[in-house]
């Protein structure tokens, strides 16, 4: 199991911990990864895009011409898709983008998220978080102690709610409960906060003494 280091919200190392292999130690899967970042993002879309079709563009109903003497070309409405004000020939509807993948591949897409964070040295565990009051500095006056200036996530095993209103307020920053957890969060922020509560959280939730590799992706 790996070793790393425990830390206050000061950055002084207050002990050590011991990470599950079967968690925080998987082999980095890069197609796994990209279908579960692909999927949480569809799943987010509207899809409320809409055209209408010649059946739904109002007028049109009548014949614009005689069908033969005119020397024009035959038509039979002016809402045709070939007219100015006419339907739309395979244009997008209402529909859903969401997919669904196997659970035991979005767990272990989770896993190698997490894993790749602690191989890069991005993953930080607290002693604890918490603030008596939101108050966005605190959060600022962190990230200062670690020297972090890009994007961060906080971690907690609870709902923390003045470490997410803390938190909302600096761009690139966000906290959410361990069982919230999800691979876009983890792949966007560079540096991840995690307690040393959420990670027992996690491992409670995901350990296991099998790891699954399809074998289309491995």
């Amino acid at each position: 199991m790996a070793t790393v280091a425990v830390y206050d919200i000061t950055n002084n190392q207050v002990g050590d911990i011991e990470l599950n292999d079967s968690i925080f130690g998987v082999e980095m899967n890069a197609g796994l990864l990209h279908q579960a970042v692909v999927m949480q993002l569809a799943a987010q879309r509207l899809g409320t895009h809409a055209t209408k079709t010649r059946g739904f563009v109002r007028g049109g109903g009548r014949k614009p011409w005689k069908q033969k003497g005119t020397g024009r070309a035959r038509a039979g409405s002016t809402r045709s898709p070939l007219w100015v004000g006419g339907g739309t020939v395979f244009g997008p509807h209402p529909r859903k983008y969401a997919f669904s993948m196997p659970r035991k591949q979005r767990r272990l897409a989770l896993k190698c998220a997490l894993s790749d964070k602690v191989k890069s040295g991005d993953l930080i565990v607290l002693e604890s978080l918490n603030f008596d009051a939101p108050k966005t500095k605190q959060v600022v006056k962190m990230l200062g102690d670690f020297g972090v200036d890009s994007k961060a996530l906080f971690i907690t095993a609870d709902e923390a709610e003045n470490v997410e209103k803390s938190a909302r307020n600096i761009p690139g920053a966000k906290a959410i409960q361990a069982l919230g957890l999800n691979v876009y969060d983890i792949l966007h922020h560079d540096k991840l906060f995690i307690t040393k509560d959420a990670i027992t959280r996690i491992e409670e939730v995901f350990a296991t003494t099998k790891t699954y590799l399809p074998s289309a992706m491995s």
